[in-house]
């Protein structure tokens, strides 16, 4: 380790603040274009020990457990609450308008649509049971150590709420002191919760664990490992007015504000399209709501989610015809031919994003194509197959859904 004074010249794609140096770039966390800043430095990485000039653009943090004024921030869930507002979200635009770039794409890109606090109605907590507490919170950054919190400003009041009921319910489950994962979904009925990484309990303590849960209020559903251990009342999330009851665990947009920017970027891109096909469906964030305008063919891999948009689709009134279809579209695309009935095709894939997909939606008719994306490196790659195949990019919009992260969700549309 040695200790020495660098100018941060740029942020990287992850938010870590760049310095030049003889033996290459050195990657220092919290730290922000302009500042001159002592770090102590092992390898390519540097940890600020102070800062000598402070950017305009850095600004206190909003929550106590990121760390002393922004500097080496401890929470590891945000990793730019030193930046401020402005600066931030174009940040967030810029790496979207570099990502087009790398695959030679120019089109205009919209300015983003903001995240603000309290919006998060998904959090994933990491937990471990010690001598003395329950620890939930989140890990470090590049650590297992798990930091405790009593607060979360992008969580929804709901989840902060009933942070006490989260963590007694750890408790009761909780088996030894090796740590897991609880993924907290807020739902219009309570919370959801779905505990991973917990070994086979017994009979007495999965009693105990019920209990626990029965006798806590806002609390839906818990399942251990995808199984439902108890279930006080069916989690129900609303996709554009229809109600879906989502699978245990199962995917759902972090916050309901950027799924409704999304879905409206979406429908008023399909417009009025008669038949529509929605690729990665998942449980139906876009297909519930395309139903409304023309008849959907949803695909969708994961078995549970497909079951749930169906039983969706058939109790709710004054939608058009959804059929479903579990299709791996990663070893089994759908098509070319296979496109000619429909007039639009939304796909909105995990991160990995859909290559081979995409060359096949590349060679149809489809006039109308929405692209939704978690990836914009990824989304690159795949508009840029359609552009190749003959689309043209009418819009792209950046969402912010994850507050103070690098992450950024984008919405592509196009045309042929």
């Amino acid at each position: 380790m040695s200790t020495e004074t660098v100018t941060i010249e740029k942020l990287g794609a992850q938010g870590d603040g760049i310095a030049g140096s003889a033996g290459g770039p050195v990657y220092v966390p919290f730290s922000l274009p302009g500042e001159t800043v002592a770090i102590a430095r092992v390898k390519n990485q540097g940890t600020i020990m102070s800062i000598a000039t402070a950017s305009p653009d850095r600004q206190e943090p909003a929550c106590r457990h990121f760390g002393p004024d922004g500097i080496n921030g401890t929470c590891g869930g945000c990793t730019l609450q030193h930046l401020a507002d402005g600066p931030y979200r174009a940040f967030k635009r810029q790496l979207v308008v570099d990502a087009l770039k790398s695959k030679g794409l120019t089109p205009e890109v919209g300015e983003i649509v903001p995240a603000r606090p309290g919006e998060r109605r998904r959090v994933v907590f990491a937990a471990r049971k010690t001598e003395k507490d329950m620890l939930i919170g989140f890990n470090q950054a590049e650590s297992h150590h798990i930091v405790a919190i009593e607060e979360c400003p992008i969580s929804s009041a709901g989840i902060v709420a009933r942070l006490p009921a989260i963590k007694a319910i750890a408790t009761s489950l909780a088996t030894n002191a090796e740590p897991f994962r609880v993924a907290v979904l807020e739902t219009l009925s309570g919370l959801d919760l779905a505990i991973d990484e917990i070994k086979k309990l017994s009979d007495p303590q999965r009693r105990k664990a019920i209990e626990t849960v029965l006798g806590l209020r806002g609390i839906a559903r818990v399942t251990l490992n995808g199984e439902i251990l108890v279930e006080p009342a069916k989690p129900i999330i609303d996709f554009g007015g229809v109600e879906v009851s989502p699978p245990a665990g199962g995917f759902a947009q972090a916050t309901k504000p950027a799924e409704e920017a999304m879905a409206e970027l979406v429908l008023a891109h399909v417009g009025k399209a008669k038949r529509i096909a929605d690729l990665f469906a998942g449980a139906g964030t876009f297909s519930l709501r395309l139903a409304r305008i023309g008849r959907v063919h949803a695909v969708e891999a994961e078995a549970a989610a497909l079951a749930a948009l169906d039983q969706a689709a058939r109790k709710t009134q004054g939608l058009k015809p959804v059929s479903v279809e579990k299709r791996d579209l990663f070893r089994r695309p759908v098509m070319t031919q296979e496109f000619k009935p429909y007039d639009a095709v939304v796909f909105d894939p995990p991160r990995a994003g859909a290559e081979f997909q995409c060359r096949e939606l590349a060679r149809s008719a489809v006039k109308k194509i929405a692209a939704v994306s978690c990836n914009p490196l990824t989304l690159a790659r795949d508009l840029a197959i359609l552009v190749e195949g003959g689309y043209c990019i009418t819009g792209v919009t950046p969402i912010d859904q994850f507050l103070w992260t690098s992450h950024v969700e984008v919405v592509a549309t196009l045309e042929k």
